[in-house]
Protein backbone atom coordinates (compact mmCIF):
# COMPACT_ATOMS: atom_id res chain seq x y z
CA UNK A 1 0.00 0.00 0.00
CA UNK A 2 1.70 3.32 -1.13
CA UNK A 3 2.04 5.91 1.00
CA UNK A 4 0.89 9.31 -0.46
CA UNK A 5 1.47 13.09 1.06
CA UNK A 6 -1.39 15.44 -0.31
CA UNK A 7 -0.26 19.07 1.37
CA UNK A 8 -3.90 21.01 1.29
CA UNK A 9 -5.73 17.99 1.85
CA UNK A 10 -8.70 20.64 3.44
CA UNK A 11 -8.87 22.39 0.18
CA UNK A 12 -10.78 21.95 -2.79
CA UNK A 13 -8.71 19.88 -4.83
CA UNK A 14 -6.71 18.46 -2.09
CA UNK A 15 -9.88 16.79 -0.11
CA UNK A 16 -11.22 15.25 -3.77
CA UNK A 17 -8.05 13.98 -4.29
CA UNK A 18 -7.60 12.47 -1.19
CA UNK A 19 -10.76 11.01 -1.41
CA UNK A 20 -9.96 9.30 -4.89
CA UNK A 21 -6.65 8.27 -3.37
CA UNK A 22 -8.39 6.16 -0.19
CA UNK A 23 -10.63 4.76 -2.09
CA UNK A 24 -8.07 3.03 -4.70
CA UNK A 25 -6.24 1.74 -1.54
CA UNK A 26 -3.20 3.97 -1.04
CA UNK A 27 -2.49 5.44 2.24
CA UNK A 28 -2.89 9.15 2.45
CA UNK A 29 -1.12 11.60 5.30
CA UNK A 30 -2.66 15.35 4.70
CA UNK A 31 -0.94 17.96 5.05
CA UNK A 32 -3.23 21.53 6.27
CA UNK A 33 -2.33 24.53 7.63
CA UNK A 34 -6.45 25.03 7.87
CA UNK A 35 -6.03 28.99 7.75
CA UNK A 36 -8.65 32.02 7.71
CA UNK A 37 -8.47 32.88 3.58
CA UNK A 38 -11.94 31.61 3.42
CA UNK A 39 -14.15 29.59 5.77
CA UNK A 40 -12.38 27.09 8.05
CA UNK A 41 -15.61 25.30 8.17
CA UNK A 42 -15.99 24.17 4.77
CA UNK A 43 -12.41 22.86 5.49
CA UNK A 44 -13.37 21.10 8.71
CA UNK A 45 -16.29 19.89 6.68
CA UNK A 46 -13.88 18.14 4.32
CA UNK A 47 -11.86 16.78 6.52
CA UNK A 48 -14.52 15.33 8.30
CA UNK A 49 -14.85 13.43 5.64
CA UNK A 50 -11.50 12.22 5.01
CA UNK A 51 -11.17 11.72 8.76
CA UNK A 52 -13.70 8.42 8.31
CA UNK A 53 -11.04 6.70 6.49
CA UNK A 54 -8.90 4.77 8.40
CA UNK A 55 -5.39 4.79 5.78
CA UNK A 56 -6.18 8.81 6.44
CA UNK A 57 -4.13 10.81 8.62
CA UNK A 58 -3.76 14.64 9.16
CA UNK A 59 -0.61 17.03 10.32
CA UNK A 60 -1.39 20.66 10.75
CA UNK A 61 1.62 22.04 9.98
CA UNK A 62 2.72 25.80 8.21
CA UNK A 63 5.11 24.94 5.16
CA UNK A 64 7.33 27.68 5.91
CA UNK A 65 7.69 25.64 9.09
CA UNK A 66 11.12 24.45 8.37
CA UNK A 67 11.92 22.00 11.12
CA UNK A 68 8.37 20.41 11.37
CA UNK A 69 8.52 20.12 7.78
CA UNK A 70 11.58 18.11 8.33
CA UNK A 71 10.14 16.02 11.38
CA UNK A 72 7.13 15.30 9.11
CA UNK A 73 9.20 13.98 6.39
CA UNK A 74 11.70 12.07 8.53
CA UNK A 75 8.25 10.42 10.30
CA UNK A 76 6.15 9.63 7.42
CA UNK A 77 8.34 8.76 4.50
CA UNK A 78 5.90 9.36 1.79
CA UNK A 79 6.80 7.57 -1.55
CA UNK A 80 5.36 10.16 -3.67
CA UNK A 81 4.07 13.95 -2.62
CA UNK A 82 1.15 15.77 -3.97
CA UNK A 83 1.87 19.72 -3.37
CA UNK A 84 -1.67 21.54 -3.69
CA UNK A 85 -0.73 23.76 -0.60
CA UNK A 86 -0.76 27.36 -1.32
CA UNK A 87 -1.28 31.00 -0.88
CA UNK A 88 -3.97 31.37 -3.48
CA UNK A 89 -6.04 33.70 -6.05
CA UNK A 90 -4.87 36.38 -7.99
CA UNK A 91 -6.63 39.49 -6.46
CA UNK A 92 -5.41 38.64 -3.14
CA UNK A 93 -1.75 38.69 -4.41
CA UNK A 94 -1.87 42.34 -4.44
CA UNK A 95 -3.48 43.29 -0.97
CA UNK A 96 -1.45 40.66 1.14
CA UNK A 97 2.31 39.57 -1.10
CA UNK A 98 3.91 38.61 1.83
CA UNK A 99 1.59 35.75 2.19
CA UNK A 100 2.87 34.43 -1.52
CA UNK A 101 6.20 34.41 -0.63
CA UNK A 102 6.27 32.96 3.12
CA UNK A 103 3.77 29.99 1.63
CA UNK A 104 4.20 29.72 -2.18
CA UNK A 105 8.49 30.24 -2.20
CA UNK A 106 9.84 29.49 1.43
CA UNK A 107 7.41 26.42 1.55
CA UNK A 108 7.98 25.16 -1.56
CA UNK A 109 11.62 24.95 -0.98
CA UNK A 110 10.81 23.24 2.10
CA UNK A 111 8.58 21.06 0.39
CA UNK A 112 11.65 20.18 -1.77
CA UNK A 113 14.16 19.67 0.43
CA UNK A 114 11.97 17.11 1.95
CA UNK A 115 11.55 15.00 -1.32
CA UNK A 116 15.28 15.09 -1.60
CA UNK A 117 16.46 13.93 1.43
CA UNK A 118 14.25 11.73 2.27
CA UNK A 119 14.39 9.83 -1.45
CA UNK A 120 10.62 10.84 -2.38
CA UNK A 121 9.83 9.03 -5.63
CA UNK A 122 8.02 11.84 -7.48
CA UNK A 123 6.76 15.05 -6.47
CA UNK A 124 3.77 16.25 -7.93
CA UNK A 125 3.04 20.05 -7.74
CA UNK A 126 0.41 22.47 -8.58
CA UNK A 127 1.22 25.22 -10.72
CA UNK A 128 -1.49 27.62 -12.17
CA UNK A 129 -2.56 28.77 -15.81
CA UNK A 130 -1.60 31.98 -14.34
CA UNK A 131 2.13 31.54 -15.38
CA UNK A 132 1.02 32.14 -19.43
CA UNK A 133 0.60 35.89 -18.06
CA UNK A 134 1.17 38.82 -20.73
CA UNK A 135 1.03 35.66 -23.68
CA UNK A 136 -1.73 36.08 -25.94
CA UNK A 137 -1.12 32.70 -28.50
CA UNK A 138 -3.87 30.36 -27.89
CA UNK A 139 -4.22 27.42 -26.75
CA UNK A 140 -1.60 28.00 -24.64
CA UNK A 141 0.87 25.38 -24.39
CA UNK A 142 3.58 23.81 -22.25
CA UNK A 143 6.54 24.22 -24.44
CA UNK A 144 5.74 27.99 -24.59
CA UNK A 145 7.91 30.63 -22.81
CA UNK A 146 6.35 32.08 -20.23
CA UNK A 147 8.25 35.00 -18.39
CA UNK A 148 6.29 37.50 -18.66
CA UNK A 149 3.46 36.90 -15.37
CA UNK A 150 1.44 39.96 -14.12
CA UNK A 151 0.43 39.00 -11.03
CA UNK A 152 2.50 37.91 -7.99
CA UNK A 153 0.47 34.66 -7.34
CA UNK A 154 1.81 34.14 -10.96
CA UNK A 155 5.26 35.05 -10.31
CA UNK A 156 5.14 32.44 -7.30
CA UNK A 157 3.68 29.67 -9.35
CA UNK A 158 6.80 29.91 -12.66
CA UNK A 159 9.29 30.44 -9.68
CA UNK A 160 8.26 26.96 -8.28
CA UNK A 161 8.42 25.40 -11.81
CA UNK A 162 11.93 26.92 -11.75
CA UNK A 163 12.79 25.46 -8.05
CA UNK A 164 11.36 21.94 -9.38
CA UNK A 165 13.83 21.85 -12.37
CA UNK A 166 16.77 22.47 -10.37
CA UNK A 167 15.98 20.19 -8.37
CA UNK A 168 15.60 17.87 -10.95
CA UNK A 169 18.45 18.46 -12.02
CA UNK A 170 21.04 18.31 -9.46
CA UNK A 171 19.16 15.70 -7.42
CA UNK A 172 17.37 13.91 -10.09
CA UNK A 173 14.23 14.09 -8.39
CA UNK A 174 11.05 13.52 -10.94
CA UNK A 175 9.12 16.67 -10.29
CA UNK A 176 5.17 16.65 -12.69
CA UNK A 177 3.97 20.36 -12.30
CA UNK A 178 0.48 20.95 -13.14
CA UNK A 179 -0.90 23.93 -14.95
CA UNK A 180 -4.44 24.08 -13.72
CA UNK A 181 -7.03 26.18 -15.40
CA UNK A 182 -9.80 27.44 -13.78
CA UNK A 183 -10.90 24.61 -11.42
CA UNK A 184 -14.49 24.09 -10.10
CA UNK A 185 -17.05 21.85 -8.57
CA UNK A 186 -18.59 20.46 -5.29
CA UNK A 187 -16.69 21.60 -2.41
CA UNK A 188 -15.22 24.69 -4.22
CA UNK A 189 -13.79 27.47 -3.27
CA UNK A 190 -15.97 30.16 -1.91
CA UNK A 191 -13.77 32.99 -3.56
CA UNK A 192 -14.28 31.47 -6.89
CA UNK A 193 -16.23 32.88 -9.36
CA UNK A 194 -19.19 30.10 -9.32
CA UNK A 195 -19.84 30.18 -5.58
CA UNK A 196 -19.82 33.46 -5.71
CA UNK A 197 -22.13 34.17 -8.58
CA UNK A 198 -24.72 31.42 -7.14
CA UNK A 199 -24.49 32.65 -3.76
CA UNK A 200 -25.14 36.09 -4.69
CA UNK A 201 -28.24 35.22 -7.27
CA UNK A 202 -29.67 33.07 -4.45
CA UNK A 203 -29.09 36.37 -1.95
CA UNK A 204 -30.48 39.00 -4.83
CA UNK A 205 -27.60 40.63 -5.15
CA UNK A 206 -25.90 41.91 -7.43
CA UNK A 207 -22.65 39.85 -9.26
CA UNK A 208 -19.47 41.63 -10.30
CA UNK A 209 -18.96 40.66 -14.11
CA UNK A 210 -15.23 41.94 -14.81
CA UNK A 211 -13.65 42.66 -18.15
CA UNK A 212 -17.62 43.97 -18.72
CA UNK A 213 -17.88 39.96 -19.51
CA UNK A 214 -15.86 39.30 -22.06
CA UNK A 215 -13.78 37.27 -19.90
CA UNK A 216 -12.87 33.70 -21.26
CA UNK A 217 -12.04 30.84 -19.13
CA UNK A 218 -11.08 27.14 -19.60
CA UNK A 219 -13.16 26.00 -16.73
CA UNK A 220 -12.21 22.30 -15.69
CA UNK A 221 -14.92 20.15 -13.65
CA UNK A 222 -13.00 18.96 -10.22
CA UNK A 223 -13.09 15.41 -11.42
CA UNK A 224 -10.97 16.04 -14.57
CA UNK A 225 -8.61 17.57 -12.16
CA UNK A 226 -8.71 14.54 -10.06
CA UNK A 227 -8.55 12.06 -12.82
CA UNK A 228 -5.80 13.23 -14.35
CA UNK A 229 -3.36 13.96 -11.02
CA UNK A 230 -4.72 10.16 -10.34
CA UNK A 231 -3.13 8.75 -13.75
CA UNK A 232 -0.25 10.88 -13.60
CA UNK A 233 0.81 8.93 -9.90
CA UNK A 234 1.38 6.20 -12.10
CA UNK A 235 4.54 7.61 -14.41
CA UNK A 236 7.32 8.79 -13.87
CA UNK A 237 8.70 12.13 -15.27
CA UNK A 238 11.90 10.29 -17.68
CA UNK A 239 14.93 12.88 -19.14
CA UNK A 240 13.70 13.98 -23.09
CA UNK A 241 16.32 12.99 -24.50
CA UNK A 242 16.06 14.56 -27.73
CA UNK A 243 16.13 17.99 -25.44
CA UNK A 244 18.31 20.70 -26.90
CA UNK A 245 20.23 23.11 -25.34
CA UNK A 246 20.45 25.44 -28.53
CA UNK A 247 16.55 25.13 -28.93
CA UNK A 248 15.36 24.35 -24.92
CA UNK A 249 12.19 23.42 -24.37
CA UNK A 250 10.31 25.05 -21.65
CA UNK A 251 7.87 21.80 -20.71
CA UNK A 252 10.57 19.22 -20.70
CA UNK A 253 14.03 18.82 -19.64
CA UNK A 254 17.52 16.71 -19.84
CA UNK A 255 16.27 16.36 -16.53
CA UNK A 256 13.36 14.23 -14.89
CA UNK A 257 10.86 16.91 -15.22
CA UNK A 258 7.61 17.73 -16.61
CA UNK A 259 5.02 20.24 -16.68
CA UNK A 260 1.49 19.67 -17.84
CA UNK A 261 -1.49 21.68 -18.71
CA UNK A 262 -4.92 20.38 -17.03
CA UNK A 263 -7.95 22.52 -18.83
CA UNK A 264 -10.94 21.77 -20.45
CA UNK A 265 -9.29 22.53 -23.85
CA UNK A 266 -12.64 24.28 -24.67
CA UNK A 267 -13.12 28.29 -23.42
CA UNK A 268 -16.00 29.24 -22.38
CA UNK A 269 -17.31 33.51 -22.29
CA UNK A 270 -18.34 34.63 -19.02
CA UNK A 271 -21.64 35.30 -19.89
CA UNK A 272 -22.44 31.67 -20.82
CA UNK A 273 -20.97 30.65 -17.65
CA UNK A 274 -23.40 32.87 -15.90
CA UNK A 275 -26.23 31.88 -18.13
CA UNK A 276 -25.69 28.22 -17.33
CA UNK A 277 -25.87 29.24 -13.45
CA UNK A 278 -29.46 31.04 -13.88
CA UNK A 279 -31.11 28.50 -15.92
CA UNK A 280 -29.70 25.87 -12.92
CA UNK A 281 -31.36 28.24 -10.37
CA UNK A 282 -34.54 29.86 -12.24
CA UNK A 283 -33.18 33.22 -11.51
CA UNK A 284 -31.77 36.10 -13.46
CA UNK A 285 -28.72 37.51 -12.05
CA UNK A 286 -28.54 41.56 -11.16
CA UNK A 287 -25.06 41.89 -12.86
CA UNK A 288 -22.32 44.78 -11.99
CA UNK A 289 -20.17 45.43 -14.93
CA UNK A 290 -16.65 46.21 -14.44
CA UNK A 291 -13.48 46.53 -16.15
CA UNK A 292 -10.51 43.98 -16.26
CA UNK A 293 -8.93 43.98 -12.74
CA UNK A 294 -5.19 43.93 -12.36
CA UNK A 295 -3.33 40.68 -12.61
CA UNK A 296 -6.32 39.10 -14.26
CA UNK A 297 -5.82 37.82 -18.19
CA UNK A 298 -8.51 38.00 -20.52
CA UNK A 299 -8.57 35.13 -21.81
CA UNK A 300 -6.94 31.28 -21.16
CA UNK A 301 -7.36 28.11 -22.91
CA UNK A 302 -5.37 24.91 -22.46
CA UNK A 303 -3.37 22.71 -24.86
CA UNK A 304 -3.61 19.38 -23.24
CA UNK A 305 -2.27 17.52 -26.35
CA UNK A 306 0.81 16.18 -23.71
CA UNK A 307 -1.48 15.15 -20.89
CA UNK A 308 -3.04 13.14 -23.17
CA UNK A 309 -0.25 11.55 -24.57
CA UNK A 310 0.96 10.13 -21.26
CA UNK A 311 -2.14 9.58 -19.63
CA UNK A 312 -4.55 8.86 -22.09
CA UNK A 313 -7.41 11.34 -21.02
CA UNK A 314 -8.47 14.86 -22.05
CA UNK A 315 -10.65 16.93 -19.41
CA UNK A 316 -14.13 16.63 -20.97
CA UNK A 317 -16.92 17.63 -18.45
CA UNK A 318 -19.37 19.93 -19.46
CA UNK A 319 -19.90 23.05 -18.28
CA UNK A 320 -23.62 22.78 -17.98
CA UNK A 321 -23.26 19.47 -16.32
CA UNK A 322 -20.31 20.93 -14.16
CA UNK A 323 -22.35 23.71 -12.55
CA UNK A 324 -25.41 21.64 -12.23
CA UNK A 325 -23.21 19.12 -10.21
CA UNK A 326 -22.00 22.10 -7.86
CA UNK A 327 -25.25 23.77 -7.20
CA UNK A 328 -26.73 20.48 -6.14
CA UNK A 329 -24.26 20.12 -3.99
CA UNK A 330 -24.35 23.46 -2.84
CA UNK A 331 -28.14 23.87 -2.10
CA UNK A 332 -27.58 20.77 0.36
CA UNK A 333 -24.84 21.68 1.77
CA UNK A 334 -26.02 25.16 2.74
CA UNK A 335 -29.72 23.31 3.35
CA UNK A 336 -31.25 25.93 0.57
CA UNK A 337 -34.79 25.60 -0.37
CA UNK A 338 -34.71 26.65 -4.15
CA UNK A 339 -38.30 25.28 -5.34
Amino acid sequence: MKKISVTGAAGFIGFNLSKRLLSEGFQVVGLDNINDYYDPNLKHSRLDILKEEKNFKLYKINLEEKERMNDFFEKERPEIVIHLAAQAGVRYSLENPQAYIESNVVGFTNILEGCRHYKVEQLIYASSSSVYGANTSLPFSVHDNVDHPISLYAATKKSNELMAHTYSHLYKLPTTGLRFFTVYGPWGRPDMALFLFTQAILNGEPIKVFNNGEMMRDFTYIDDIVESIYRLTKTTPKPNTLWSSNNPDPGTSYAPYKVYNIGNNNPVRLMDFISAIEKKLGIEAKKDFLPLQPGDVPETYADVEDLFREVDFRPQTSIKDGISNFIDWYLEYYQIDNK
